[in-house]
């Protein structure tokens, strides 16, 4: 097993942009990793430690021994408890609270803020899906509506917060948050011995900076693949700019990861530090590995987490005999998408 000591010093690997052009990083890889396991003493007793599963059939043709990291199994439906209970349990998040979400981050924030006993607002965009919107309510928390995407709902909770009246939680672009996605990280180091390759879904770059700071302080060797999705794809494109650009936001299957990102996001910085390689995907080929996981592998995920796996496939037939992660984020669906997505 990788040991989970302190962190290297040397954990950074090639860039994806070796033009990047920000200033000093706000916080460093192995701050993160440290924080990840201060994190998970906090968050341990409250999630599941999710399996790391086999693939029955995926990678067999390309002789590719993959894995499957199955936050969709998580107590959540998603990995985004875990940022979201790092965060509400730290001692920054104090009086009436206010978030933005797609919806599996309100879902884990909401969760966080009834187990802490906490006063939280969620502010969702319209088109939230109605499962997720339900989810919410159920924890008895305060939601808005605002927007027709993930970024218009941020910069509206964002706004609220400005008067004073609440203390906002950035759904990715907090240290405490990716601290708390990083316990992901943790724990595929004690489940794996060797790790070659991961690949994660990027949207706000939470969950790809976390897991990717842990791994790449502890097992630098290990390659990241971030993958974007064609629809919504600030951080790529902000990736190749070396700086926060504004990009177009199209319908997506992984509606999970799409939306802007903020002009001052830590995890721009983060993500350049710790990507290896940024992969692109469009509606069809997610989709594709939406009702590839279903048929081959009988696990039913959200379009952002099947994201992941179209990454994959682009470049499987180059890491034969190579052990790969595949990072399931998510898999909370609508009541109507069996039938119209995965059936379809």
């Amino acid at each position: 097993m990788a040991s989970l000591g302190r962190p290297s010093n040397n954990p950074t690997s090639s860039s994806p942009n070796p033009i990047w052009t920000s200033s000093i990083m706000q916080i460093s890889l192995q701050e993160i990793a440290a924080n990840a396991i201060q994190a998970r003493r906090r968050i341990r007793h409250h999630i599941y430690k999710t399996p790391l599963i086999p693939a029955r059939r995926i990678g067999h043709d390309q002789d590719a021994k993959v894995l499957f990291k199955a936050e969709n199994f998580q107590l959540t439906g998603s990995f985004k408890i875990r940022g979201a209970l790092s965060k509400l349990s730290s001692p920054s998040a104090q009086g009436p609270l206010i978030t933005a979400s797609s919806g599996n981050h309100g879902i884990g924030a909401s969760f966080a803020a009834r187990v802490l006993a906490k006063n939280l607002t969620v502010v969702l965009p319209e088109t939230v899906v109605q499962t997720k919107l339900e989810n919410i309510k159920s924890f008895g928390v305060d939601v808005i509506l605002h927007g027709a995407e993930t970024g218009l709902a941020e910069r509206h909770a964002q706004q609220l917060a400005s008067s004073g009246s609440y203390t906002y939680i950035s759904p990715y672009n907090d240290a405490e948050v990716i601290a708390g996605q990083g316990t992901i990280g943790l724990e595929i180091l004690e489940q794996l011995d060797e790790i070659d390759n991961i690949f994660i879904s990027m949207g706000g770059g939470g969950l790809l900076s976390g897991v990717g700071s842990v791994l790449k302080s502890f097992s630098p060797k290990t390659k990241i693949y971030g993958v974007s999705a064609s629809n919504s794809k600030a951080l790529a494109a902000s990736l190749m700019a070396g700086h926060v650009v504004e990009t177009d936001h199209f319908p997506t299957l992984a509606e999970a990861v799409a939306g802007g990102i903020d002009q001052n996001t830590i995890t721009l910085p983060l993500a350049n530090a710790v990507v290896d390689y940024v992969i692109e995907c469009n509606e069809a080929e997610i989709l594709r590995f939406v009702k590839a996981l279903a048929a081959q592998e009988n696990i039913i995920v959200e379009g952002s987490a099947a994201l992941a796996l179209a990454g994959f496939n682009k470049v499987a037939e180059k890491l034969t005999g190579q052990t790969s992660v595949i990072l399931l984020c998510g898999g909370n669906v609508d009541h109507d998408y069996i039938p119209k997505v995965v059936c379809s």
